[in-house]
């Protein structure tokens, strides 16, 4: 089975994040990048449908060169090789020129399941695996806790605000997946070295025959169009018990509506 798992940098959640001046879009030199956490369980199932069906498992990542460790990492994990489309066209791309991008990607490659986290820590946006499946057009099954592969059937669990709904599909198809699904694995000492060594292909917007006119910042659906910095956090109200601590909380509780 030719699975690919979709993965992404972003700035670490711990660190500060900042907006460029100049365009508007997210600043990737002002925070450390990291491999997006919901990607990492991705990951792991994919590495898990592999061991127990065969195949492969291709990383593709879309982002500058500092990408490449984002790569490095899924690859140390247990990934077989990588495709990472960089090029300097595609920056500022929103959600409709990414999925563009990845599917154009993805045909060239070509795949059985693509794999993918259910958000990205940065944008957040959720909507990706369902952008890729109607371009693909193949079936989404989104928000998965469990997945199962029974030769070109695949079933997964659909986690609902009810429970979950059990979904049943062809593949290929493409799916999403949340964080209670697995545990992702520690790259272990072999695998990063092992990593080192597995193939990495490096793909261009003429490359994967991308239309450049459908990505990059001055062709993106959406846009910022002005913010600033947030505002110093205000000093928290001091409630004295006099006798009536209780009545007083419960005013200031009901001034901010949460009661």
């Amino acid at each position: 089975m030719n699975i690919v798992v979709c993965v992404k940098q972003v700035p670490d959640t711990a660190t500060e994040r900042k907006l460029r001046s100049d365009d508007k879009t997210l600043d990737r030199d002002a925070a450390d990048g990291v491999v997006n956490e919901l990607d990492e369980y991705a990951v792991e199932e994919a590495l898990r449908l592999k061991e127990a069906h065969g195949g492969e498992v291709t990383v593709l990542t879309m982002g500058p060169d500092k990408a490449s460790d984002t790569i490095r990492k899924a690859l140390a994990m247990g990934a077989d090789k990588a495709v990472h489309l960089v090029d300097d066209a595609l920056h500022g791309s929103d959600a409709l020129g990414t999925s563009h991008a990845l599917a154009q990607t993805l045909k060239k490659i070509g795949f059985d399941l693509v794999v993918l986290g259910s958000e990205s820590t940065d944008a957040r946006t959720g909507v990706l695996a369902a952008m890729l499946a109607e371009r693909l057009n193949v079936p989404q099954l989104t928000f998965a806790n469990k997945v199962e592969v029974n030769g070109s059937a695949i079933t997964i669990q659909r986690v609902t605000d009810y429970g979950y709904d059990r979904v049943e599909a062809s593949l290929p198809a493409v799916v999403s997946v949340v964080e209670k699904i697995n545990e992702p694995r520690y790259p272990s000492f072999k695998g990063i070295m092992a990593a080192k060594k597995k193939p990495v292909e490096k793909l261009g917007v003429a490359d994967a025959e991308i239309d450049a006119a459908q990505v990059g910042l001055a062709n993106a659906w959406s846009e910022v169009t002005d913010f600033a910095a947030a505002p110093p956090r205000a000093a928290g109200t001091i409630v004295k018990d006099e006798g009536d601590g209780g009545a007083k909380a419960a005013d200031f509780l009901a001034s901010k509506k949460f009661i």
